[in-house]
């Protein structure tokens, strides 16, 4: 499709990238039923690594079997199919070229109960190029304790992958000892973890939805003499998306934990109306029947495609 006025103003808030990695940011903008929009969602599912195959894929069984998730994001008219390795290895020659592909290339499981998390580096950008895929996915956790290593590692994925004209995204997910579990998802906390992503060079920076909780002390002092609405949905993800370079960074955010079809719509229309450029839903989306997946997702593209 011949580029929009948005997907070019877009490409232009990465002025240091080379051609082919803009190439990739603008099949990532140009595919799918949001195809020109500036929005995007995308289907990731490294869950069965995350969480274990039978919390993963017990209540859908279908998706033990990674055909049945890339054949889910290309006919949902999702922009891009995200898993790790093992996954793409199965589907990358079957739908070759029919849905943009996202490596993630560091994963964690939930076995070792760990108060400081640090992913492991699982595969390569040379995996990610091998496979045909756009860019490559990466998680941090900032508050961990082993966040220098997380940072340092994403640092050199990230000059190989722009080095060989791939788009990055980053997973900014807060979590360790230092947090509280609501902290976790703190407005200031989850603004601060999208501003850290944008820092460290991601093309797009993926957050959870943040919650009206202020967790840093310092920042509430700050909120206390420069007030901020933050009283909706709709206002934390504006300014999530107003921390990260005045709004110059793709900010999507994941759809966590499965519910009802009425709250992932709520939230989608939250989000939408706060100018978050879409979503990345996973286990709300694969969990349910096939049937009943394609609807929702049709139904939280158009909410995307109607926003201004």
């Amino acid at each position: 499709m011949a580029v929009t006025d948005r997907v070019r103003e877009i490409l232009s808030w990465y002025p240091s990238d080379n051609p082919g990695t803009l190439t990739n940011l603008y099949r990532l903008l140009s595919t799918g039923a949001l195809a020109g929009t500036g929005k995007m969602v995308i289907l990731p599912v490294d869950q069965g690594f995350e969480h274990g195959p039978i919390r993963s894929f017990g209540p859908q069984t279908d998706g033990n079997d990674p055909d049945y998730h890339a054949r889910l994001a290309l006919d949902s008219g999702c922009c891009a199919y995200a898993a790790p390795l093992g996954a793409l290895e199965i589907s990358a020659g079957r739908f070759a070229g029919q849905v943009p592909l996202i490596l993630k290339v560091n994963n964690s499981d939930t076995l070792a109960k760990i108060d400081q998390p640090c992913s492991a580096i699982t595969s390569s950008v040379e995996d990610a190029l091998r496979l045909g895929c756009v860019g490559i996915g990466y998680t941090i956790y900032p508050g961990s304790g082993q966040r220098n290593r997380m940072y340092e590692d994403l640092r050199e994925m990230t000059i190989e992958a722009k080095r060989k004209g791939l788009a990055v995204i980053v997973w900014s997910y807060p979590r360790g000892a230092g947090l509280s579990k609501a902290g976790e998802t703190a407005v200031d906390v989850c603004s601060y973890a999208a501003h850290v992503a944008a820092q460290l060079g991601a093309h797009i920076v993926k957050v959870k939805p943040p919650t009206a909780h202020i967790e840093l002390e310092e920042t509430k002092k700050v909120y206390e003499k420069h007030p901020v609405e933050l009283g909706t949905l709709a206002a934390r993800v504006r300014h999530v998306v107003q921390n990260t370079f005045g709004g110059r960074r793709i900010v999507i955010f994941s759809g966590g934990e499965a519910k009802g079809v009425d709250a992932v719509l709520d939230e989608v229309k939250q989000i939408a109306e706060g100018g978050g450029f879409g979503s990345i839903m996973g286990r709300n989306a694969f969990q349910r029947p096939r049937a009943e997946a394609l609807e929702l997702l049709a139904n939280v593209m158009k909410i995307y495609r109607d926003a201004p």
